[in-house]
């Protein structure tokens, strides 16, 4: 069994600032990759941002220079700082985590239950 427990979401007023944390336990042999995907009201789920095991990032375009992700490998967590925020940064946020179970093991993508964002004056 895998949890991942999401927190930090929350209202906020445009141009302020959220701190999301996901954590990770359970039966996870290696983390490969952790990251933020948000789905908006009658759209599709989209990463926002990603990093890996060895520390590579990637992000959303529309979220380049205001988002930070950053992980911490012993505590298998992963934040996500996001400043600036735009009411179009509203949605769901889900944590997902790819990861091995067991050595030679195939590669397991799960996630979580979502956090609410709201970017609202």
């Amino acid at each position: 069994q895998v949890q991942l427990v999401e927190s930090g979401g929350g209202l906020v007023q445009p141009g302020g600032s959220l701190r999301l944390s996901c954590a990770a336990s359970g039966s996870i042999f290696r983390t490969n990759a952790m990251g933020w995907y948000r789905q908006a009201p009658g759209k599709q789920r989209e990463l926002v941002a990603g990093i890996t095991s060895g520390g590579s990032t990637n992000y959303a375009d529309s979220v380049k220079g205001r988002f930070t992700i950053s992980g911490d490998n012993a505590k298998n967590t992963v934040y996500l700082q996001m400043n600036n925020l735009k009411p179009e940064d509203t949605g769901v946020y889900y944590c997902n985590l790819k990861f091995v179970a067991v050595v030679h093991g195939p590669l397991y993508n799960y996630w979580g239950k979502g956090t609410q964002v709201t970017v609202s004056s």
